[in-house]
């Protein structure tokens, strides 16, 4: 698969804002030909820290993020090779000795709270989607999330989201919508970009089809 065949789109935004719907309805829509990787599996392995010590860590960061990594994984895909993506664990808050291999394909969607803060990240793709939602909106859906599919305490969840969620997002991801081509709000319930953005995608592969 040659270069030129490839489109790359990332999806960011806050955390809730809906860019997972977004993803999965493209993932959908056109089956073998989406690769997905999220910035949240190239959270840095922090195996030298005590359980309680990385509970404690700033998760929304960027620094948080082995950013170097998923920028020679992407160059790579884009390139046409499959990489070993780390897989990251929630429950632990740490990264684990596995991986998981991603072949590339036609469209490979980057999904992640940061993925524009960084240029280097940002040069890599073709097409940057920044997913809004109101803050309330969020707020409820990571509470939501967190505690019915990562096993969190509702206490755990405020806190964190007070302590760093919220302004790691006024500092680092509310900036960034400033680099993205189309700002969609509402996320997955915006129809009216969904669709322009699977147009888009329809149009890339029927041109490199």
């Amino acid at each position: 698969m040659d270069k030129k065949d490839i489109i790359v789109i990332g999806i960011a935004g806050g955390t809730g804002s809906g860019k997972t719907t977004i993803t999965r309805k493209l993932e959908e829509k056109f089956k073998n030909d989406v690769t997905v990787i999220y910035h949240d599996n190239y959270y840095k392995a922090r195996h030298e820290l005590t359980y309680e010590e990385r509970v404690k860590l700033n998760y929304d960061h960027p620094e948080a993020f082995d950013t170097e990594l998923m920028i020679r994984d992407l160059d790579a895909l884009r390139s046409g090779a499959a990489i070993d993506c780390p897989v990251y664990d929630y429950s632990i808050y740490d990264r684990t000795d596995r991986t998981v291999t991603v072949v590339p394909s036609r469209v490979i969607i980057v999904e992640g709270i940061l993925i524009f803060h960084e240029k280097a990240l940002r040069d890599l793709m073709d097409i940057k989607l920044f997913v809004d939602a109101d803050a309330d909106v969020r707020i409820l859906r990571r509470i939501v999330r967190d505690v019915k599919e990562r096993g969190r305490s509702l206490d755990s969840v405020i806190s964190q989201y007070l302590t760093t969620v919220k302004p790691m997002h006024e500092a680092f991801v509310e900036p960034s919508k400033r680099y993205a081509d189309v700002i969609i709000p509402e996320g997955g319930r915006n129809k009216v970009a969904l669709d322009m953005v699977i147009n888009r995608v329809r149009y890339h592969l029927e041109e490199k089809g």
